[in-house]
């Protein structure tokens, strides 16, 4: 009951980040990106802010074994940049570039039953169930 009440709040603190940096809005993030037309750089501040967390967080999660509700720490172990990863990250750039959503915008501009966020997380889903797919086949 714990684990799932501090995951309520940690998705509630994670999507009022979302609207209060401005994420969940597609032309914000779009703008963010076209760095020749409309550029609007204060996304880099959130992402600034966003990757000085996790540098904090991670780097105290590794010198731990259990996290703070007492389960085992689980951190991924992968280093290597290979041709998968490469492959993904393009994939979602691309994506958010032309969409202007990465999964969290996404998932929490649900809420606005606009049909083509719904179409975005129906594709996004029917990616992942294919890339998945197409994991275990090999």
């Amino acid at each position: 009951m714990t684990s799932s009440l501090v995951a309520l709040a940690a998705g509630l603190v994670f999507g009022l980040g979302l609207i209060l940096s401005g994420m969940g809005n597609p032309a914000k993030v779009q703008n963010f990106l076209d760095f020749f037309g409309t550029w609007d750089p204060s996304l880099a501040l959130v992402m600034g802010g966003a990757i000085a967390v996790g540098l904090v967080a991670f780097t105290w999660a590794k010198h731990r074994k259990t996290s703070l509700l007492g389960e085992p720490m689980q951190l991924p172990t992968a280093s290597a940049v290979d041709r998968r990863l490469l492959t993904g990250a393009a994939l979602f750039g691309t994506g958010w570039g032309l969409a202007g959503f990465c999964p969290g915008p996404a998932v929490m501009n649900l809420a606005t039953l606009q049909s083509e966020v719904w179409l975005f997380v129906a594709a996004m889903l029917a990616g992942m169930l294919l890339q998945h797919w197409w994991a275990t086949r090999r």
